[in-house]
C-alpha cells in the first residue's frame, strides 16, 4: 500500500490537472459560443442564396458551367481540415483515419496523381507521415476563419479543376451537428452536383419560399453559371466554420471528460488517504497498549 505522503502528493497532482482541465473547458466553451455566432450570422446570407439558386434549379432551365462537367479521373485532389492544436479527443485521429482510407481508395492513380490540402497542423503532419507532400499550408485559417483565405482556397481549387489539372475534388471535415455531434464527412467539391445542391437547399428553405416569377437577362442559364462560382466559394467558408466549430465543442466535451475523471479519482485518492491514515493510527495505538501492558 502507498504511503500517506505518496497518496496526499497524487491528490494534490490530480487536484491541479482538474484545474488546467476545468480552465480550458470554459476557454473552449467561450470560442464554442463565438464560432456558433459566425455560423449564425451567415446562415442568412447562404439561406438567400440557396432560395436564388433552387428557384432556377426547379424549373427546366438547362445549366451548362464547366463546374458541372464529369470527367475520367485521372488527378484527383483531396482537402481535409482539422485543428492546430491537440486535447480534443478523437478529432484529428479520426480526421487522420478517414483520409488515409480516400488515399487507399485512389492509390491507384499513383501519389503524383493525388494532391492533399491541409487545413490544420495536425492533418498537416499526417499527410506527411503518409509520405506525401502537402500542397501548401493553412494552418493560420484552420485557427482563425477567413473569408478571404476560403476564398483564395476555393479559387484556387476551381482554377485547377477548369485548367484540367485536376479532375476532382473531395473534402473531409467534421460537421457540426449539435453541441454532442460533430459528424464525419467525406463530400464530393468539384465537380458539383446540382441536383445534390437542389436538394440540400429545398431541405434549408423549403418549398413554399419558392417564387419562379422572374424576368431574367440574358438568360437563366447563365445566371445559375455565374452563381455557381459563389456558390463553391461560399462551401469552402462553410466547411472551414463547420470544422473550426466542431473542434471547440469536441475540446469541450473532451476536457469535460477529464474534469469528471479527475473528481472521480480524487474521491478515490481521497478515500484510500483516509483508510491508510486510519491503519496508521490504529496500529500506532496497538504498539502502545502493547507497550503499557508489558
Amino acid at each position: 500500500m502507498a504511503s500517506l505522503k505518496e497518496v496526499k502528493n497524487r491528490i494534490s497532482s490530480v487536484k491541479s490537472t482538474r484545474q488546467i482541465t476545468s480552465a480550458m473547458k470554459m476557454v473552449a466553451s467561450a470560442k464554442l459560443h463565438k464560432a456558433q455566432g459566425r455560423i449564425e450570422n451567415m446562415l442568412p446570407y447562404q439561406r438567400k442564396l440557396n432560395e436564388i439558386l433552387t428557384n432556377f434549379l426547379s424549373t427546366d432551365v438547362t445549366v451548362e458551367s464547366p463546374y458541372t462537367e464529369e470527367r475520367p479521373v485521372g488527378k484527383v485532389a483531396i482537402v481535409a481540415f482539422s485543428s492546430n492544436s491537440s486535447l480534443c479527443g478523437a478529432f484529428n485521429s479520426n480526421v487522420a483515419k478517414m483520409l488515409e482510407r480516400a488515399l487507399e481508395d485512389y492509390r491507384s492513380l499513383g501519389k503524383e496523381n493525388i494532391l492533399v490540402y491541409p487545413v490544420g497542423k495536425k492533418v498537416e503532419e499526417a499527410v506527411k507521415k503518409l509520405g506525401y507532400e502537402p500542397q501548401g499550408s493553412y494552418q493560420e485559417m484552420a485557427d482563425k476563419p477567413s473569408y478571404v483565405q476560403a476564398y483564395e482556397l476555393a479559387g484556387s481549387l476551381m482554377k485547377e479543376f477548369l485548367e484540367g489539372r485536376i479532375d476532382k475534388v473531395e473534402l473531409i471535415y467534421h460537421h457540426f451537428k449539435s453541441m454532442g455531434s460533430q459528424v464525419l464527412t467525406r463530400d464530393n467539391y468539384l465537380p458539383i452536383d446540382l441536383g445534390k445542391v437542389a436538394e440540400e437547399a429545398t431541405g434549408t428553405v423549403g418549398k413554399s419560399s419558392f417564387n419562379n416569377d422572374y424576368i431574367v437577362e440574358p438568360s437563366a442559364s447563365q445566371l445559375v453559371a455565374e452563381l455557381l462560382p459563389k456558390v463553391l466559394s461560399q462551401k469552402i467558408y462553410t466547411v472551414l466554420l463547420d470544422s473550426n466549430t466542431s473542434e471547440h465543442a469536441a475540446r469541450m466535451l473532451a476536457m469535460q471528460a477529464a474534469t469528471d475523471n479527475a473528481n472521480e479519482l480524487i474521491q478515490d485518492l481521497t478515500k484510500q488517504y483516509n483508510k491508510s491514515r486510519q491503519q496508521a493510527i490504529t496500529n500506532e495505538l496497538l504498539d502502545i497498549i502493547g507497550g503499557s501492558m508489558k
